[in-house]
């Protein structure tokens, strides 16, 4: 395969998946639950002032999501967008050159996509960090799912009392969250069984135990049904159950998810590529005349 070729082929491959990305991408299709206007400068200016000693999981927590939040929103955009100027642009010059077309331009079509190449691959590869930041540490404030076991299990009895399995430190609440990657198992989503065994199990959390659950594994990894006045006997209810009602009948939590993963997992390919497009637009600027 000529440079020529392997130049063009980078190119459409960068156009093409760019494409399926602006199609799936969970910020541009608003399913992310994240919007451009989140103001990181209000959360930074009211750090020196919080007050409390849990600064760590809540202002500060909320400042790196915020600008974690943000740099995935803009970087969304602008990558995707740069990567479908770079494909296209690139891809119609090779075609061109292809069918032998301005054969005498393909020094400055090297140094073309050895520009572009390069600002393609910071750009995506930067969109990429975001990406996967986002997906594995946060989720939608505006829509929190509890996080539990393949079965609903949240806390299981240990002597006396309860182990919560998914304690982190002290004061980290959002480590009771399930994050946009966790968002794609079957406990998150609709499944018959597991829906079946919630609605009948007199053992799952409802109402104000939910709250309580909350407050006393944010603090602890072990607590006292009683203290933290969950109504459930811990004898006849060894293992605490949660109900997310998103299994009854959605499946829009596995969509988030898959579309966080895609657009990571398309993003490095279009990030090789942009890379493939560099090094030969690099090496067609040297000796033009092997395209």
């Amino acid at each position: 395969m000529g440079k020529g070729l392997i130049f063009f082929s980078c190119a459409c491959c960068i156009l093409v998946l760019t494409i399926v990305n602006l199609s799936i991408g969970p910020i541009i299709t608003g399913r992310a639950g994240i919007t451009g206007t989140l103001n990181c400068e209000a959360k930074k200016d009211a750090e020196d002032t919080y007050p409390g000693n849990n600064k760590k999981y809540d202002i500060d927590w909320k400042i790196d999501e915020c600008v974690r939040m943000k740099g995935m929103y803009d970087m969304e955009y602008t990558a995707f967008i740069f990567d479908i100027v770079i494909g296209f642009v690139c891809g119609l010059v090779g075609l061109l050159h292809l069918f032998e077309v301005k054969k005498d331009f393909v020094s400055n079509t090297g140094l073309i996509g050895l520009i572009c190449g390069i600002v393609g691959f910071v750009l995506t590869f930067v969109y990429v960090i975001f990406n996967g930041l986002v997906y594995t540490n946060y989720y939608d404030e505006n829509h929190k799912v509890i996080k539990t076991d393949g079965d609903g299990i949240v806390a299981e009895a240990s002597g006396d009392k309860y182990e919560c399995k998914y304690f982190d430190e002290k004061g980290n609440e959002h480590a009771l969250y399930a994050k946009y990657s966790d968002l794609g198992k079957k406990q998150y989503n609709y499944n018959k069984d597991l829906a079946s065994d919630l609605t009948s199990n007199t053992c799952v959390l409802r109402s104000n135990n939910i709250d309580n659950y909350l407050i006393a594994c944010k603090d602890s990894e072990t607590f006292d049904p009683n203290d933290a006045s969950i109504t459930l006997n811990i004898a006849s209810c060894p293992k605490l159950y949660i109900y997310n009602i998103d299994i009854d009948t959605s499946i829009s939590n596995k969509d988030i998810s898959d579309r966080f993963l895609t657009a990571l997992i398309l993003s490095l390919i279009v990030c090789l590529a942009n890379i493939g497009l560099a090094l030969f637009g690099f090496l067609l600027f040297r000796t033009p005349g092997d395209f």
